[in-house]
């Protein structure tokens, strides 16, 4: 676990690094549940930032939800899940 400065350094990160920077170390530890977790939390992000539309979600929609991945870095998107990428990063680096 890394100790306040380290996650304070990484909550001085734009999103969009923490998400490459996440997906990364995800991707060197083989980290299949960190990117499941990370597909679960994409609707709830989506409804936070206002998009309630995107934020509807059942099983029929699973492809929809991996193009959302693919834009995970990016805009309002990014910054709501900010969280999950400075916990991921905080724990695992």
């Amino acid at each position: 676990m890394a100790d306040t400065s380290d996650i304070e350094e990484l909550e001085r990160l734009p999103a969009a690094e923490l998400h490459d920077r996440a997906l990364r170390l995800a991707r060197e530890r083989r980290d299949v549940g960190f990117v499941w977790d990370l597909l679960r939390q994409i609707p709830a992000a989506n409804a936070a930032t206002g998009d309630l539309d995107r934020a509807k979600f059942d099983i029929l929609h699973g492809l929809a939800l991996l193009d959302e991945l693919r834009h995970a870095d990016e805009g309002p998107l990014a910054e709501a899940l900010r969280p999950v990428y400075v916990d991921y990063l905080a724990k695992h680096s």
